[in-house]
């Protein structure tokens, strides 16, 4: 009898860092039923981003893009943001988002960097605890435990109360990893799990239950799952975990030699379980252990009608005629075996045909066809079985698909695509620019000579000029100190006039009809005068006024015509510079889109090589049970020989 079953369960959610909305990934545990430790789930408030203001609003925009799950536009935004210096205001939450971002793509290394550099900066204690448990949380994600222990050793005390408890989850774990279960129970009970009701509980407490029994404290251990195997599950992730904890308690009790309590433990288990195939089994096989051979025929009949890829249909398929033989129905026990032989044999034809067509690579193009995504992300999960028509029996996929390690190379595999398109999209882009450059080049050669023209225009000598002609009359008005200098025309031409009448007048100074006139215009002048002196002040000012007008033209004109000469000078060294960019730009993408072309290429024969091995995996469990059938047959045979050779000495005993 083997009770080898090997069993997966999956985790993966999505969380949040308190601070700087810090993505990772949940855990992922895969062991024996009876050992397998649930991964740590994410905390409710690990999920929620804090109410603060955001001062920078290109690091709104990172943020926003990151809630969209657009993880690599988010990525890029952000370093750009942090290479102009948009985000000086949460510098340290920036700097903790790109670490986690960097994190959630495997990029450890970068992520250890950045962490490390945050605390050689001074980090706050609370920074330096969240970088250290996500970095030590991702590390167990990726089976890198070591370095996930050495992580959460740095932990202090200022982790926020949400992470508390998942910090001792994840350190349960990774004790567990190494099956030093006596100290996972420690920690696990110093968390004090009581609130059945929260979900990060649960999973700590089937944790806990699994440690006792590994650790030999199998009374105490069954204890927990028992309470926890009937505890109300109001979703699918919580019957699922409840089903989980009463398959370990039934192989435990098998183990223990306790086949009634294991068979009312396999009997809690929903019939449509991702765990009913080994219920299933087990409760066939604890009614074996009752010495009841047609009880197990109930649950293993139904089991052999399921599909072959789980294993606990393989073992059916040769425990339903060892029931039989257990039964004495000898022929019916090596009929059967012999049609489980043939069954083994035409499903290994058929995972044959199956590897043939993963190689073909049209396993893995349907898969990206029907899971294309926007993004790439650690988050990202194939979510949609493809219908492959080269796929000859697609129900192998599950098996396939089923494998963590499948799952992480194909979704290597679809990053490298994504990026590889994205390197391709920027190639385009660079030819664009090619033309824009060139447009504009041409635009600035046909506007320079107008736009010169025009400065011409601007009269900058004749301007000059006049300001010199302004200050001159000026300051020989202020000389002169009189305001004369500062009449206007009607009041010099009208000077002009006077002094001309009084040019002629003198010309005749003893004619006495000519008296009257020369007091006339000496009256005048006089009167024209003292207007021009009683405005001799307010004059000075208003031309004063005109002449810092006039030089602010001046200035501008000037401003206006060394723009356009440095603008002569830079604008085509601006364009060298940018057409200098785009050809480095494009040989950069010309040397790094066939490296991941190549890179895709020998990742998407990894994809194919791991699915193949899976499949040969399950070819090699088949030809071990075909050969326990084989086997079986063989005993049957040589017990049938044997039973006909003593009745045949009977028979020749009794003839007289």
């Amino acid at each position: 009898m083997s009770l080898s079953l090997n069993c997966q369960f999956r985790a993966r959610r999505k969380w949040v860092a308190i601070a700087a909305a810090l993505c990772c990934a949940a855990s992922i545990s895969t062991s024996s039923c009876i050992a397998a430790p649930l991964a740590v789930e994410p905390s409710t408030a690990d999920q929620q981003h804090p109410n603060h203001d955001i001062k920078d609003p290109h690091y709104g925009d990172v943020l926003f893009q990151f809630f969209q799950d657009h993880y690599f536009g988010s990525l890029t935004s952000l370093m750009v943001s942090q290479h102009f210096e948009r985000v000086s205001h949460h510098s340290e939450e920036a700097e903790i988002l790109r670490g986690g971002i960097m994190l959630s793509y495997g990029l450890l290394d970068e992520a250890a960097d950045i962490f490390t550099r945050l605390i050689d900066m001074g980090a706050t204690p609370a920074t330096r605890d969240r970088a250290w448990f996500y970095l030590a949380k991702i590390r167990y994600q990726r089976g890198y435990f070591v370095e996930a222990e050495r992580a959460i050793a740095q932990i202090g005390n200022a982790l926020p109360p949400e992470l508390i408890e998942e910090r001792g989850l994840l350190q349960a774990n990774l004790l567990m990893a190494r099956k030093d279960y006596s100290d996972a129970v420690k920690v696990l009970n110093a968390l004090n799990l009581n609130k059945s009701d929260d979900l990060n509980d649960r999973y700590g407490l089937y944790n806990l239950g699994i440690a006792l029994i590994k650790s030999g404290q199998i009374k105490q251990g069954s204890d927990i799952l028992d309470k926890f195997g009937v505890l109300p599950a109001p979703d699918e992730e919580y019957r699922a975990l409840r089903d989980k904890a009463n398959l370990a308690l039934g192989f435990a009790a098998i183990s223990d030699k306790k086949p009634v309590e294991a068979r009312n433990y396999f009997e809690r288990i929903r019939l449509k379980s991702p765990e009913a195939n080994k219920a299933l089994l087990g409760l066939g096989w604890s009614a074996i252990a009752q010495k009841n051979p047609t009880l197990a025929l109930v649950p293993w009949t139904e089991l052999t009608k399921r599909n072959l890829n789980d294993i606990a249909v393989l073992e059916a398929k040769i425990a339903v005629p060892y029931a039989y033989a257990e039964l004495g129905a000898y022929g019916q026990s090596t009929e059967l075996y012999n049609q489980a032989i043939a069954d083994f044999n035409t499903e290994d034809h058929d995972l044959n045909e199956s590897i043939s067509a993963i190689n073909s690579g049209k396993l893995v193009e349907a898969l990206i066809s029907t899971n294309p995504g926007e993004e790439i992300g650690w988050f990202w999960t194939i979510r949609k079985i493809p219908s492959i028509p080269a796929m000859p029996h697609a129900a192998h996929l599950d098996y396939v698909l089923a494998q963590h390690e499948f799952q992480e190379a194909f979704k290597n595999y679809r990053d490298l695509r994504y990026l590889s398109l994205n390197l391709q999209e920027w190639r385009e882009k660079l030819a664009v620019f090619d033309d824009m450059l060139a447009n504009r080049r041409k635009a600035f050669s046909e506007r320079l000579p107008k736009v010169m023209e025009q400065s011409n225009e601007l009269g900058l000598t004749a301007l000059r000029a006049k300001i010199e002609q302004e200050q001159t009359n000026i300051n020989n008005g202020e000389k002169a100190a009189n305001g004369i200098a500062f009449a206007d025309s009607k009041q010099q031409d009208l000077l002009m006039r006077l002094n001309r009448v009084q040019s002629i007048l003198q010309a005749y100074p003893d004619e006495p009809e000519f008296a009257a006139a020369r007091e006339r215009v000496r009256l005048a002048q006089g009167s024209l005068i003292w207007q021009l002196n009683d405005g001799y002040a307010t004059r000075v000012w208003e031309a004063k006024k005109d002449i810092a007008v006039l030089q602010e033209q001046l200035k501008q004109a000037q401003a206006v015509q060394d723009a356009l000469l440095q603008a002569q000078h830079d604008e085509p060294a601006r364009f060298d510079a940018l057409e200098a960019r785009i050809k480095q730009n494009a040989q950069t993408l010309d040397s790094m889109i066939p490296r991941i072309a190549a890179l895709t290429k020998q990742q998407q024969s990894m994809v194919q090589q791991i699915a193949t091995d899976a499949l040969k995996h399950q070819q090699q469990r088949l030809a071990q049970y075909a050969t326990q059938a084989r086997f079986a047959v063989a005993q049957l045979y040589d017990r049938g020989t044997e039973n006909n050779k003593s009745k045949a000495e009977a028979d020749h005993a009794t003839t007289p």
